[in-house]
């Protein structure tokens, strides 16, 4: 019984990966140094999916209470500024975080794609100057934005129906929040499977909000006042995330690492194709997400594009456990990648897929249910009309989260490029649609152009995924056939 070659095989495989799980699951040892340890200083599970949960628990925990943060700063926010000075505001904020998108390069996604290898393989050198090297894009990436920030505001601030008074603050605010990207820090982190001190960074940026919009409001609220106070936010938690990364990766997180930047080309094969493919993804995935509010702002004006931004942080609030999934998902994927079978590789996919397409149904139910309450709550009955677009909105939120583990799933297994494909059938799909819709509906035929754009990524990306998946299969049977004949 035991000499029969299936029964060999898989018996190979069942030591092969119970080696990997032990491998991954070990103390580390002291010649891997004190980063080493607090890399894993959390006690994780042992299955993929396991992992996974208790990131996205961490990351939920987080996210919960600054989601409450959030409505109660949104609150004040369009209560002292109203309709048209809440516009004003979501059109300097949308325009911020465009440019973030366009700037960042998404550094975070390099570190934790090649850098999984590097910590799995405790090659804490190599880790740094990956990680080092992704900071230096992140600066560069944040010149370039001011650069653009600065023709956006002072060349084109008509287009965008704002205020003359507001162009100079608006540049300044732009490029404080451009200067506080935090992709490369972030990376290191999540790939160490630190997920809980992200939490507490993450968490600045709420506390910081609320504490600040509270001061505002008793004082004197201004427009001015909550742009700065957003800004300087921003700076600290980028501060505080360079700060953790440093105390989790005190070998890798040093200046000296950049002196061999060349050997972070050589030791990531592929890496300079992954960045730029990784970059005009994200760069289409910001046309997608932020282009609408300032294409409503443009073709509609700036009250509509208020009612537009808060029916969007509302809908983006409901879905928010997929960013939080996004962030747990993609971290373990690539470790998966590195350590698991194609099999269990397969079903973290599968199975996150189906978790994350119920989680969509449910948030499109709880919109319906109780969008309307919410809006009149938040914003009071001038913001009520903003219903008819948070239901579409709310729904292409839903693509996005029943969508969550294709990316990573992609980017692991060298495919990125059928990512981008998507996004580029997504975006021309978007543009037909709100071209077609905009004059005659004005937000609301936006937001639906927005729906119809995520159903044409998810359907799109889902094909992808599973082909990828069906090759992965086929790959390695033929290496198990090659190694038994």
């Amino acid at each position: 019984m035991f000499n029969h070659p299936c029964a060999l095989r898989q018996c190979a495989r069942s030591s092969q990966y119970s080696a990997r799980l032990r491998l991954r699951n070990r103390a580390p040892s002291s010649k891997c140094g004190p980063m080493a340890a607090k890399a894993r200083a959390r006690p994780m599970p042992n299955s993929l999916m396991g992992r996974m949960f208790a990131n996205t628990v961490w990351l939920l925990g987080g996210k919960g209470f600054g989601a409450i943060c959030s409505v109660l700063y949104l609150a004040i926010l369009t209560r002292s500024l109203g309709l048209k000075g809440f516009g004003h505001f979501s059109l300097i904020f949308g325009t911020a975080q465009a440019l973030i998108a366009i700037a960042g390069f998404q550094t975070w996604r390099v570190v934790v794609r090649y850098g999984a290898e590097h910590v799995h393989a405790r090659n804490w050198a190599a880790f740094g100057r990956l990680g080092m090297v992704c900071g230096v894009l992140d600066a560069l990436g944040a010149a370039m934005g001011c650069a653009i920030a600065y023709a956006v505001f002072y060349q084109f601030s008509d287009a965008l129906d704002l205020n003359k008074t507001l162009v100079d603050t608006a540049f300044y605010v732009n490029c404080a929040m451009l200067w506080a990207l935090v992709s490369a820090p972030t990376g290191i982190v999540r790939a160490l499977d630190r997920f809980d001190v992200a939490v507490y960074v993450e968490a600045i940026v709420p506390i910081g909000r609320l504490a600040a919009a509270i001061a505002i409001w008793l004082t004197e609220p201004t427009l001015l006042r909550f742009l700065i106070a957003w800004a300087a936010i921003d700076l600290v938690e980028a501060l505080a995330y360079w700060i953790m990364a440093r105390r989790l990766a005190p070998q890798s997180v040093r200046f000296g690492h950049l002196r061999h930047w060349r050997q972070a080309l050589d030791e990531n094969p592929g890496i300079i194709r992954f960045f730029w493919i990784t970059y005009a993804n994200a760069t289409l995935a910001a046309v997608k997400r932020d282009g609408p509010l300032l294409a409503v702002g443009y073709f509609v004006g700036t009250k509509a594009a208020g009612l537009y931004r808060l029916a969007q942080q509302l809908s983006q609030a409901l879905g928010k456990l997929s960013t939080l999934l996004t962030r747990a998902v993609y971290a373990e994927i690539a470790r998966a990648r590195v350590s698991a079978e194609a099999e269990e590789f397969s079903r973290l996919a599968v199975q996150t897929t189906l978790i994350a397409g119920a989680a969509g149904a449910l948030v499109v139910v709880l919109a319906i249910a109780a969008g309307a309450q919410l809006l009149g709550l938040i914003g009071g009955d001038a913001f009520r009309a903003g219903y008819a677009v948070m239901i579409p909105l709310t729904i292409g939120a839903s693509f996005e989260l029943a969508s969550v583990a294709f990316e990573p799933v992609l980017h692991s297994t060298g495919r990125a490029r059928y990512g981008l494909i998507a996004q580029i059938m997504a975006i021309v799909a978007l543009l037909i649609a709100l071209l077609a819709s905009v004059h005659t509906y004005g937000a609301d035929g936006v937001a639906w152009a927005v729906a119809l754009a995520g159903a044409v990524f998810y359907l799109t990306m889902g094909l992808m995924v599973r082909y990828t998946l069906r090759q992965l299969h086929r790959e390695e049977a033929m290496r198990t056939a090659d190694f038994n004949p």
